[in-house]
């Protein structure tokens, strides 16, 4: 497999789902501004995506891909098709108990998590409805996970990095032609992530009938539960439903410490959030998904050498186009800001406040996406433990960090101290891969580093001039001489740094990598 065209495919169809996302924002951005009520939707939404990252794609993607991989390399179809059937049976029996639950303890999940909204009776509400419709998209969001790690394992990337676009598709036609003929608009919102949630099953139906993986459900999950596969994949779960719930425990003491600050400050946070995962998606999650069955292989294969080598040409690329992009969102804040949300009921104070955000996430940008990259080192070979360590120290540190700078710069210093709490992490993963001898750097990391530093120092003069040459604001009245303005001084950033590359001996081809 060329891991390098593989590469381009999944970013491409991640850059897709992102497009559609920021269109998605963008047009909620314009129609309701952030204000209480939309906060009250990102609260309610955060929710079942949290818990999805918990259940469903964070702890049993790194669980269960290492140990599908090893089946269907080692066990052959017939028990790699068993375990699929048995550990389908028992996510989908834990997540629709957890869902039911989740609609009865709405009231309580909301005040935990945004004990800020309490204060505005209507908009703590509207939040708790919001929830209570929006719950079955974890259930849906679960077999949407499972498909994507058996797809991901039989290296069909294309329909699991092109899912999201089905949810954000569905958020335009909500905004577009729902919200506009509802009594409380924002509520469309919320029954778009059902609506996008059930769509984003029936695209993965074909898919997985197609290799012979399609699942079959049991009403006794005692068989599944007796099943060995299904006792390593829960064993495995248990340190990575830890793992993934200290990332989320930050989350969610962030989200509720945003909730007690000025209204509108969860909203800025979001749609910051949004522009950043431009890179984090195209970059770590879109290596992240390769890697991490590649990486498996190569341990069940024994093959330490090509281990080692996966890891290196991911960290590379990572350095190669997460430096830049953390450059641009810090030097480009207000211009991107401005440019894409800017519109209707999206203020100036929105724009400065999202900004602020924005800067901040790119500060620790690099860190946020080697994670993505690092990680999966452990869990290909089925450690979680050393990962969930770590991840508790973060968490402390994120939280002395926020102790330190929302006084001093409030909603953004929630950004500040996820992004260095992400550095933290991928440097401690980073020694823990070189102390074992599973990751050993190739040659030539000194070198890169100083031809890529004079790269992104010209990158960032040319980004400064360009913010500052036009008029971001006023040109709320042109808003497509706005964008040209963007694309040329974006353009202009792009062949400053590829360009710089280029001259100092930077070449595409050392960068292609073909996995076994």
């Amino acid at each position: 497999m060329n891991l390098h065209k593989t590469l381009a495919t999944v970013s491409g169809m991640t850059m897709l789902s992102r497009v559609t996302g920021l269109l998605r924002e963008l047009l909620i951005a314009r129609a309701f501004g952030a204000s209480a009520f939309t906060d009250a939707f990102f609260v309610a939404f955060r929710i079942p995506n949290l818990l999805r990252r918990l259940f469903a794609e964070g702890a049993f993607a790194q669980a269960f891909v290492p140990i599908l991989a090893e089946y269907k390399n080692q066990k052959g179809d017939a028990a790699t098709k068993d375990l699929v059937d048995h550990v389908a049976t028992i996510l989908i029996w834990t997540l629709l108990l957890t869902c039911i639950l989740g609609i009865i303890a709405a009231p309580a999940i909301v005040y935990l998590i945004a004990t800020g909204l309490k204060s505005n009776t209507l908009a703590f509400d509207a939040s708790v409805l919001m929830t209570r419709i929006m719950f079955p998209y974890i259930g849906f969001m679960s077999f949407v996970a499972l498909a994507g790690g058996i797809l991901n394992t039989w290296r069909e990337f294309r329909i699991p990095a092109i899912t999201p676009v089905l949810l954000n598709l569905s958020f335009i036609g909500a905004s577009l032609f729902v919200a506009p003929y509802m009594k409380q608009p924002v509520y469309a919102l919320a029954f778009a992530v059902v609506v996008g949630g059930i769509l984003q099953i029936a695209i993965q139906i074909p898919a997985l009938s197609r290799i012979g993986m399609l699942p079959r459900f049991s009403f006794n999950p005692r068989v599944a539960l007796g099943d060995a596969g299904v006792k390593r994949v829960l064993k495995q779960m248990v340190p990575a439903t830890f793992a993934v719930s200290v990332a989320q425990i930050s989350l969610i003491i962030n989200t509720n410490i945003a909730s007690r600050l000025e209204n509108g400050s969860v909203s800025w946070l979001s749609y910051a959030d949004r522009l950043m995962e431009f890179p984090t998606a195209l970059l770590g999650v879109a290596l992240g998904t390769i890697l991490l069955p590649s990486l498996a292989k190569a341990h069940a294969d024994a093959n330490t050498t090509e281990y080692s080598a996966l890891l290196d040409w991911g960290l590379r690329l990572t350095f190669l186009l997460a430096l830049p992009s953390a450059v641009g969102l810090a030097t480009l804040s207000e211009p991107l800001t401005a440019t894409l949300f800017h519109y209707g009921k999206f203020d100036l104070q929105s724009v400065t406040m999202t900004s602020r955000a924005l800067v901040a996430y790119g500060v620790g940008l690099i860190g946020l996406i080697l994670v993505k990259i690092l990680a999966p080192g452990f869990y290909a070979k089925q450690d979680i433990k050393t990962p969930v360590k770590i991840a508790i120290g973060v968490l402390i540190a994120t939280q002395l960090m926020n102790l330190l700078f929302v006084p001093w710069i409030a909603h953004a210093g929630l950004a500040l101290s996820i992004g260095l709490g992400a550095c933290i992490n991928a440097i401690f993963l980073y020694r823990g891969l070189q102390r074992r001898g599973i990751y050993v750097p190739e040659k030539g990391w000194g070198l890169f580093f100083v031809r890529l530093s004079g790269a992104l120092c010209l990158l960032a003069g040319v980004a400064l001039w360009g913010a500052r040459h036009f008029d971001w604001l006023a040109l709320q009245a042109h808003p497509w001489q706005r964008v040209a303005a963007l694309a040329c001084v974006l353009l202009a950033c792009g062949v400053t740094y590829f360009g710089a590359l280029l001259a100092t001996g930077f070449r595409f081809r050392d960068f292609k990598r073909t996995a076994h």
